[in-house]
């Protein structure tokens, strides 16, 4: 009976879900580039917001950065804290200046203040990045934690793991592929946006349940349990940890930060919503949103893996817990059976926002930066969009093939982070500096784009290079980034552009300034600095 509930919720939320998106864009242009790849420019804050933040999140954060609160406690809320510097950064200095040169991609950027050449390589970076890497992870990660949730052996009947496996990545694979293909950035756009509310309510439920537990197991309530949680083990509420955390202090500003600049400002797979804001105003109050959402991400992305640790560790006893079970080990114990299929609907939800999002951008990259740059200069939109849905079908199709081969990756997580980093610094230095310097040359750029790729990938995996930077991954990723930025500054200075670069307004949108955007931000970077010194013990 509990099976039928779970998987009829489930079904009944997801399906709610697809059905109000197509209502709300069924009448929406995705025959033309801008329909299609931007939403016809119209998307307002609350869409900008909400897509960007499920993009972000999936199972592996939902999980994974429990996991690491389970092991090293609420240090790990860097990865959600930090970012909000990012989204700030994002939204009064890079965005303006996306808008401003009406772009669909971030190659389009780099192909206006550089070359084509540039924009050439930047897209085979990110394609050759999203197709082996991102796609198939999404896939494997979210099918492996829906597994989980929803008991997939005992509803299927099967007993192979591995068919369980191919099972739920071709159900997220294809359902993910629907979004994306048929129906544009915008269906995107709205999904996700519906799919975050839920991840908000699942997230802080888990949360709620989790806090009534462990006060309920002395007759009192939630907000008794997080005084109990916070006073029984203090140590792990501080907000900076120690030198052997995950996430030592003092990388936060070197190694943690750049990763979250590159992320939230220059990820294709990211930003590609903010480029469809309807004007300049909507897409900073929509990013500046995400990151007030942000910061109230470590109550249900953190927070658990901590409740995890108490009820598992300091009452129960048990010992050997990985910490990547910690989150569906707590899911499992304190959430009442009915709410199960609402919960793994939401998670499905996310798994799909950051799958299709990753698939657009992968159309969108290949459409304009290869199919018409490259391939067919004389393209048509249509032909264009077409280019794009091809593409995307294909590269759908092999990431299901790919994602249950990752099953015999021995450290997938480990995998990502070092993959992630070696073209993450590059892009995202060449990017800074053309914007803040106006005579670097394109072969600077394009030197330092391909350099840094081979330094990076040097230090991570040869001998005896990788030795030397072992557990100093982050801070060995801030020096090539200030090593990439003095070497592009000083080629501008010795060998720049004999001519200044000027950047053109296209007037794709409206470029007016929110008016509130410097004090909001202002506010959310204060915000950051007393979440950490609330909770700092030096």
């Amino acid at each position: 009976m509990q099976h039928i509930i779970t998987i009829s919720s489930f079904l009944f939320f997801t399906a709610l879900v697809a059905f109000i998106t197509w209502l709300m864009t069924r009448k929406e242009d995705v025959k033309s580039k801008e329909g299609y790849f931007l939403a016809g420019r119209s998307l307002t804050y609350p869409f900008i917001a909400g897509s960007l933040l499920l993009t972000n999140l999936s199972t592996e954060q939902m999980v994974g950065l429990n996991g690491s609160a389970f092991k090293y406690g609420l240090c790990v809320m860097a990865w959600e804290v930090v970012a909000v510097l990012a989204l700030v950064a994002m939204a009064m200095f890079f965005l303006p200046r996306f808008l401003k040169s009406g772009i669909a991609t971030l190659p389009e950027y780099l192909h206006i203040r550089f070359d084509r050449t540039t924009a050439i390589i930047t897209n085979i970076i990110f394609l050759i990045a999203y197709m082996l890497i991102l796609l198939p992870i999404i896939l494997y990660t979210g099918a492996t934690g829906l597994s989980g949730i929803m008991d997939v052996p005992s509803l299927t009947g099967l007993s192979s793991e591995s068919a369980n496996l191919w099972l739920m990545v071709w159900f997220v694979g294809i359902v993910g592929m629907v979004y994306a293909l048929f129906g544009g950035l915008r269906s995107v756009a709205v999904s996700d946006t519906l799919n975050g509310v839920g991840l908000l309510v699942g997230g802080f439920m888990i949360l709620y349940f989790g806090l009534h537990y462990i006060g309920g197991t002395q007759g009192q309530g939630w907000m008794e349990g997080f005084s109990i949680l916070r006073n029984t083990i203090p140590d792990k509420f501080n907000s900076i940890g120690g030198p052997d955390t995950e996430v030592p202090f003092a990388t936060l500003f070197t190694g943690i930060l750049i990763i979250n600049m590159f992320y939230w400002c220059t990820n294709q797979q990211i930003i590609q919503r903010t480029f469809a804001a309807s004007s300049l105003a909507e897409g900073q109050k929509g990013v500046l949103l995400c990151g007030f959402l942000k910061l109230i991400g470590p109550l249900y992305l953190v927070i658990p893996g901590i409740i995890a640790f108490y009820i598992f560790t300091t009452i129960g006893g048990e010992t050997g817990i990985k910490s990547d079970d910690a989150y569906g080990k707590l899911v499992s114990l304190v959430l009442p059976a009915p709410l199960t299929g609402f919960f793994a609907a939401v998670m499905t939800g996310a798994i799909l926002s950051s799958f299709n999002s990753g698939l657009n951008a992968t159309c969108t990259l290949f459409s304009l930066g290869i199919y018409k740059e490259v391939i067919n200069k004389e393209a048509t939109e249509a032909q264009m969009v077409r280019s794009g849905k091809i593409f995307g079908f294909i590269i759908a199709i092999a990431s299901m093939i790919i994602a249950p081969l990752l099953a015999n990756t021995g450290s997938i997580f480990d995998y990502l982070q070092k993959m992630n980093g070696i073209y993450f610094i590059p892009i995202f230095s060449i990017v800074l500096v053309g914007m803040l310097s106006k005579y670097t040359p394109a072969i600077a750029a394009k030197t330092a784009l391909v350099a840094g790729c081979v330094i990076i990938a040097v230090g991570y995996f040869i001998p005896p290079f990788n030795h030397w930077i072992k557990g100093i991954e982050y801070h060995f990723l801030g020096a090539v980034f200030l090593l990439l930025i003095a070497y592009m500054l000083l080629w501008a200075k010795f060998a720049g552009l004999k001519t200044p670069f000027i950047q053109q307004d296209v007037k794709a949108v409206d470029m007016t300034t929110w008016k509130h955007a410097k004090y909001v931000g202002a506010a959310l970077i204060l915000v950051v600095i007393l979440i950490y010194v609330s909770f700092a013990k030096f």
